[in-house]
């Protein structure tokens, strides 16, 4: 009932992730949630999120922000990463993941999606055939409407959890 919204896999930061395991997998594009994936709501890029585009780009990676958020949020993110952004998305509405592989020039194939919503970030992604990673929001302070959707997020995981205790522990 809930597999729809089931991330690939589920860590505990983006910063955690094995990009050089993806990108040896054929991986070449990744498309960010910004907002409690890499930096606290609202806050700008951080010396950690920069160096984290940086090893990205040195890898060989396409890179883009796919976000909700009006441009001003986007583009003050951006400013410090420096990679191809999507304001106002309309996630999860598979449109703009779709033109985000337009734009980074690959496919459903060689693209994955990294973010912390999954009623958003994760159903968008899976709806767009796309690989994706679940990561564990950033802040725990967050505008009402994602709080109360993280209500519902934690009976998803709940049975994603159970789900991976049955199946031995994999997620992907």
């Amino acid at each position: 009932m809930f597999e729809r919204f089931y991330p690939d896999k589920y860590v505990e930061s983006a910063y955690v992730i094995d990009y050089e395991g993806m990108y040896k997998k054929g991986y070449r594009g990744i498309i960010f949630d910004i907002d409690n994936t890499l930096v606290p709501h609202g806050a700008p890029a951080d010396k950690r999120s920069i160096a984290l585009f940086k090893r990205l780009k040195a890898i060989g990676y396409e890179c883009l922000l796919l976000s909700n958020n009006k441009e001003p949020r986007v583009k003050m993110f951006n400013d410090a990463v420096h990679v191809r952004y999507i304001y106002k998305a309309g996630k999860p509405g598979v449109k703009n993941y779709e033109r985000a592989m337009d734009m980074m020039g690959t496919d459903d194939v060689n693209t994955f999606f990294v973010g912390d919503q999954l009623f958003t970030d994760v159903w968008g992604a899976r709806n767009a055939g796309l690989y994706s990673f679940l990561v564990k929001p950033i802040n725990p302070k967050e505008e009402i409407q994602i709080v109360l959707k993280r209500y519902l997020e934690k009976i998803v995981l709940h049975f994603y959890k159970k789900k991976l205790e049955k199946e031995g522990g994999k997620d992907d």
